[in-house]
């Protein structure tokens, strides 16, 4: 008999007030006694998601406040839409030295930054966290980020062809160094052998480089790659590139049609060896003792979502100004230049009905398009495994409501129903993010 694939779990979370759930700042569990910009909030957090064996936090980020909706970024910072939001990766070393296993999975933009130096940061970082970091490349969609750094927004048709090369930029530094070059031989001097240093001289269509990575190998080699590709172009680089892959869809038909071609393209399309790329699926739990204590806290959490906010969230995502249309019009019909991924999940949330902008906006603000699992611990339990079975899903990754009670409440209610049923782990495989991410 084959053994049921056991469950991989992330907290997906940013590092600001509010996450992605907006309005959950004023929830009256939210952050009780804990201040965000603290240490102690962070270091808190990942030691419960170590407490649940979690592979990973994952923090999602946004490189300046949206401001598609109404061209002003006034009803991002009125609503606390994602905002205020500080810098993902300032908080790795918090994390990493307040746990011994939890991965941290950071969103880092190939947008404003030149690929040397983020080799070079992600390479530290992978060093000071003992190998468990991860690297969620993005190339930045909104206009509201180009805006801020003074730039013309690229061309989206090009795009992929810009991330490719800076990715391989960083691969061919991370790589430089061979495993010996490193002599340490205190009586003669030499530290290490130039010879086994080599100097990456690149001339690309973006990018040039001449220079060696100035950071010795860290444990992982690279930072674990993640990626959430949604178009056919993201789809293929994510299936080249990545050893993660994130995605929103909305019910078990969508996941397994997207495992089911990513896969195909992992092994068919770029002979990667089978089950090399975990398929993370996105979900937000809501978990109570019991199904009816668990409805009236999504009702809850649900009436807590500010109107102009959720539509000045949706407008930032999908960088269309939703102020200049009648709420009630169809999704469907709007042509979009931001993540299309994220349209095509909001327009088959409505199962068939038609989806208005006001609809999209709610849905968005709250759980993207992810699958709301209301339930009592065996009702959520219930539902992942069925997306473990049927969907081809790996693992999930969490929305977060009100922290950091909705982490705890996961792992002390969830974690143990599916410790019992035999699809979750009970000890981490390795001490780096990659082994216990390849762990069935």
């Amino acid at each position: 008999m084959t053994e049921k694939k056991k469950a991989h779990f992330l907290g997906f979370i940013q590092n600001g007030v509010n996450s992605h759930a907006t309005g959950m700042w004023r929830h009256p569990k939210d952050k009780v006694g804990w201040d965000f910009t603290r240490p102690e909030y962070w270091q808190h957090m990942a030691r419960t998601m170590e407490r649940g064996l979690f592979d990973a936090i994952f923090i999602a980020d946004e490189l300046a406040p949206y401001s598609s909706f109404a061209d002003s970024s006034d009803a991002t910072v009125k609503w606390a839409v994602q905002c205020p939001t500080h810098e993902p990766s300032t908080i790795v070393p918090i994390i990493t030295t307040a746990t011994s296993h939890l991965g941290v999975g950071i969103t880092l933009s190939t947008a404003f930054e030149h690929p040397y130096s983020m080799a070079r940061r992600l390479s530290s970082l992978d060093h000071l966290s003992g190998g468990r970091v991860a690297w969620n490349i993005v190339g930045s969609y909104s206009k509201s980020e180009w805006d801020a750094y003074g730039a013309t927004m690229d061309d989206r048709s090009r795009r992929y062809d810009r991330i490719e090369e800076y990715v391989g930029l960083c691969k061919r530094l991370w790589n430089s160094w061979e495993p010996d070059a490193i002599i340490a031989d205190k009586e003669s001097g030499v530290y290490a052998d130039p010879a086994k240093v080599h100097e990456i001289v690149h001339e690309g269509e973006f990018f040039k480089c001449r220079g060696r990575h100035f950071v010795a190998p860290s444990p992982q080699g690279q930072p674990v790659l993640w990626q959430a590709g949604s178009s056919e172009r993201g789809r293929d680089f994510a299936a080249e590139h990545a050893e993660a892959i994130f995605a929103i869809h909305p019910d078990i038909a969508q996941m397994r049609a997207y495992s089911d071609d990513l896969n195909g393209r992992v092994t068919g399309k770029f002979g990667r060896a089978a089950e090399s790329v975990k398929m993370i699926y996105g979900v937000q739990p809501i978990v109570a003792e019991t199904r009816r204590e668990a409805e009236r806290k999504f009702d809850g959490i649900r009436a807590l979502l500010p109107r102009e906010g959720s539509l000045a969230m949706l407008s930032g995502q999908l960088s269309v100004d939703f102020s200049r249309y009648d709420p009630d019009t169809p999704l469907q019909e709007i042509e979009i230049p931001g993540i299309q991924g994220v349209k095509d999940a909001l327009v088959r949330s409505g199962a068939g009905a038609e989806v208005t902008i006001a609809q999209a906006a709610d849905i968005y603000s709250m759980r993207f398009a992810m699958p709301a699992l209301v339930g009592s611990p065996s009702d959520v339990a219930d539902q992942l495994e069925l997306y473990m079975d049927e969907g081809g899903a790996d693992g999930f990754m969490l929305l977060a409501t009100y922290t950091p009670g909705c982490f705890e409440e996961f792992v002390d209610l969830v974690v143990p129903e599916l410790q019992r049923r035999g699809r979750y782990r009970t000890a981490y495989a390795g001490k780096t993010l990659r082994e216990n991410l390849l762990q069935n």
